[in-house]
């Protein structure tokens, strides 16, 4: 038997237990929370009807009273084809009115490394994803870069892919090509972003009918509480490009005859069909508040369920959907009472409109009663149509402006009629807002709910509040005016969309504070990526900034070092230089300078680092900033007993000098100095990483102009029916005798425009930069060989060596396999 404890023994184990129960305590807390974490927009991304295109242009129209309801446009013959005014008639649609797009045709292939070829069969829904999802980063800060492979998930709902539709004819089968499947299928949506984006988080693509692009919300949401990436894209998108879907619509009279949604109106006789592209960009709110990012709204809880065994497989459920408002009010611990506006589903149907208010009554309706301000109720399918499958993110983006500007807009007309009769209106305290009104100010919350099911019996719901800036961050939102200098840094892909761009940033600043002139710096320096074209100045106001692109705008001044500081650059990026560092002067004198910089940008600082020599430092300070130099001939420390500091960049390049001083007689010269050299060094194709260059308080901030898409227009006309295809392939042609090196370099090049459908192309440009892939490489050798024996296989190429010397090195293995030999040089692999 042993010895019974000691009173001292005792109490140090029972004060381990307590330690270790607080410690668990802790830790389950931790976990409760990350599993209700918030989650923020940070930036969004659209393509509304008619041509509401920045969310800008989205509240602009939501605060009016237009209507995006329109006829059929001519390039839907298919659409007008079936009309009959008359309801019930076999094969036909009783509709000839809904809310489409302008200019669906057009995309900027070439930005995104997209063929001609492939860019004709790519369905329009995919082509607006890729633009609206880049806007939605670059207006979130959120440079993407393919070689960074950003932790990006891509989370997209999509109802149809009627695209493809134009080429299927069974009698004639030659347009059916390689993209036939990865242009339309709904899989590859967002795999495509992710592919040409170069991301590496999940990829989902959603159909679950009217409620997928608010499932696709949910799925983001829990994506990031639990860390599978860092950033998400969630939206969705919706086209009106077949007949099918409107003749089965209409044959179920699911459709309103005038196409428009009637939502919570006594004349609601069916729903009203629209176009729509939208995409949010998404960040745990702790990691977007730590990175600095536009908080546009904060999304506090989600919920997803499904009808199950209801009435019937389309009709809506009231208890399914009271279960999913209950669930993502719980995710978001947020209080019915709270709850100040509903974007209900709104389809306006007579009988499903009271179905979905009796069951926001029966979750919210007590509290509503009881707190004695009424709850706003309102649908955005009466202005814009119902988008099926982008119907949902179509109301998170209007909710989210809604939250960030206190105003709820007007849900019906004054002209529209009485509400619809079926749904008890006094006695719930529910409204439809006749006009806009401010958010009610007896809620000390701004909190709303988005409301969304499907006809697959889906249901989800979001509660998403306005974002409160932490106090301490309140100082740091908007920095005050100053002085300090500012480096601005605009590219493009091409010439003319830096000068479009360039006249967009200049007429912002015309109209900007100093104040925000940090902010909108730190922007485009940081929160874009950079491409050939390129220009930079530097000022310190928003005016003499605008002066300066105004000047680069009326000049286009080749690249050159300039005394004052103004725009250089011009044309595409020439080869970067790597600079020498040439350091001379005291160590005293140059830890100054480096106090200076560190002052004006504390990202420079290295906190917690080992101390090191000042030249130690600043080279450190210069390798953050992506500035790669090598140590001068003087080894960097020459007549380090002179008073005075001497640091400069010195490179040769393009037959001269150049230059750079990065210090002068007075240390607080040095930030205006530094911005001057980075100017050039951008101009001359650096590659910059300029995040550290953040002035004090600067953040990133949204309402930035977004890349200028160069858009030509890639459309497949639907086929009449009436006649015979006329684009099938010839036969091939008998082999050719084997012409010489430089003729049979010019066929190759022609085959390869020829496969991809290009105009021109630039030999200097590599097979991936014009748009090629495996698909477009096994084409263009099936080609060759129609007349020519290859030697190498489409995976020997290398697809990054520029057009001229891959296809010489094909010429080279053609004229070989000819002769008998064996090319010359190492073998070519991919």
């Amino acid at each position: 038997m042993s010895d019974p404890l000691r009173p001292d023994e005792i109490r140090s184990l029972m004060e381990d237990q307590l330690r270790l129960t607080h410690r668990l305590r802790a830790r389950i807390a931790e976990l409760e929370s990350d599993h209700h974490a918030p989650v923020a927009v940070v930036g969004m991304g659209l393509r509304l009807p008619p041509a509401i295109n920045s969310p800008e242009a989205y509240w602009e129209f939501l605060c009016g009273t237009d209507s995006a309801l329109a006829r059929v446009p001519d390039d839907r013959p298919g659409l007008s084809a079936v009309y009959d005014p008359v309801p019930g008639r076999s094969g036909r649609s009783y509709v000839d009115r809904a809310a489409f797009l302008d200019r669906i045709a057009d995309f900027d292939a070439g930005f995104f490394g997209i063929s001609r070829r492939e860019a004709r069969l790519l369905d329009p829904q995919q082509r607006m994803l890729l633009e609206t999802g880049w806007e939605a980063l670059e207006r979130a800060g959120i440079a993407v870069r393919r070689s960074d492979r950003l932790d990006v998930g891509i989370y997209l709902g999509m109802m149809t892919s009627e695209y493809s539709e134009r080429n299927e004819d069974r009698s004639d089968m030659s347009r059916i090509d390689p993209y036939y499947i990865t242009g339309g299928g709904l899989s590859f949506g967002a795999g495509r972003i992710s592919h040409l984006l170069g991301f590496s988080g999940p990829v989902m693509g959603v159909e679950t009918a009217c409620s997928s692009s608010l499932t696709t919300l949910h799925l983001a949401v829990q994506g990031l509480r639990r860390r599978e990436c860092r950033y998400a894209l969630a939206g969705g998108a919706n086209l009106l490009l077949s007949a099918s879907l409107m003749v089965s619509l209409c044959q179920t009279r699911a459709l309103s005859p005038d196409g428009r949604s009637k939502s919570f109106l006594a004349g609601a006789d069916g729903y009203g069909r629209g176009e729509g592209i939208g995409m949010v960009a998404l960040m745990r709110l702790d990691d977007a508040e730590a990175e600095g990012r536009p908080v546009l709204a904060v999304i506090r809880g989600t919920a997803v369920n499904h009808d199950g065994a209801a009435t019937g497989l389309t009709a809506p459920n009231g208890p399914a959907q009271q279960e999913v408002i209950r669930a993502a009010l719980a995710d978001a611990r947020v209080d019915p009472a709270e709850v100040g506006f509903v974007e209900a589903h709104g389809t306006g149907t007579i009988l499903g409109d009271p179905i979905e208010i009796g069951a926001l009554d029966g979750v919210l309706g007590e509290a509503v009663r009881r707190r004695g301000t009424p709850l706003s109720i309102g649908s955005v399918k009466s202005r814009i149509g119902h988008l099926e499958g982008a119907s949902g993110i179509a109301s998170v983006m209007k909710t989210v402006l809604m939250l960030q500007h206190g105003v709820i807009p007007a849900a019906a007309d004054p002209d529209d009629g009485e509400l619809n009769p079926h749904i008890p209106w006094r006695r719930l305290g529910f409204d439809v807002p006749r006009a806009a009104r401010p958010w009610p100010e007896g809620l000390a919350r701004r909190v709303a709910g988005v409301n969304s099911f499907g006809m697959s019996g889906t249901n989800v719901h979001a509660v998403l509040e306005a974002h409160q800036p932490a106090p301490a961050d309140t100082d740091t939102d908007t920095p005050p005016a100053s002085r300090e200098p500012e480096l601005l840094t605009l590219s493009a892909k091409d010439h003319e969309a830096l000068d479009r761009l360039a006249d967009q940033v200049g007429a912002l600043l015309r109209g900007a504070e100093d104040g925000r002139l940090a902010d909108l710096c730190h922007t485009l320096r940081a929160g874009r990526a950079a491409f050939p074209h390129r220009l930079a100045v530097t000022g310190t106001t928003a005016g003499g900034l605008a002066d300066a692109l105004a000047d680069w705008r009326a000049t286009a001044a080749p690249v050159v070092p300039s005394a004052a500081g103004q725009a250089r650059s011009a044309g595409a990026a020439p080869q970067p230089p790597r600079p020498e560092l040439h350091v001379s002067g005291q160590d005293s004198r140059l830890a100054e300078v480096l106090d200076a910089l560190t002052a004006a940008h504390p990202d420079l600082a290295e906190p917690g680092a080992a101390p090191r020599d000042p030249a130690g430092r600043l080279r450190a300070m210069l390798d953050r900033l992506g500035v790669r130099t090598r140590p001068g001939e003087d080894g960097g420390r020459a007549a380090a007993d002179t008073a005075a500091v001497r640091v400069e960049l010195r490179w040769e390049g393009e037959g001269a000098r150049h230059t750079l001083p990065l210090a002068g007689d007075r240390p607080q010269d040095a930030p205006a100095l530094l911005h001057t050299a980075l100017a050039t060094l951008f101009a001359q194709g650096a590659d910059l990483r300029l995040a550290a260059l953040r002035a004090p308080g600067a953040r990133f901030t949204g309402g930035l102009p977004t890349y200028p898409f160069r858009r030509r227009r890639y459309w497949i006309d639907e086929p009449t029916g009436d006649a015979p295809r006329t684009d099938a392939p010839d036969a091939a042609a008998p082999a050719d005798a084997v012409p010489d090196l430089a003729a049979l370099n010019a066929y190759l090049m022609d085959q390869l425009r020829d496969v991809l459908q290009a105009d021109e192309l630039d030999p200097g440009l590599s097979f991936l930069d014009v748009g090629g892939d495996s698909f477009i490489s096994t084409l263009f050798i099936t080609r060759v060989e129609e007349r020519h024996e290859v030697g190498l296989t489409a995976d020997q190429l290398s697809l990054d060596m520029p057009l001229r010397d891959l296809m010489g090195k094909l010429a080279e293995s053609i004229l070989a396999a000819a002769s008998g030999a064996t090319p010359d040089g190492p073998a070519v692999t991919g």
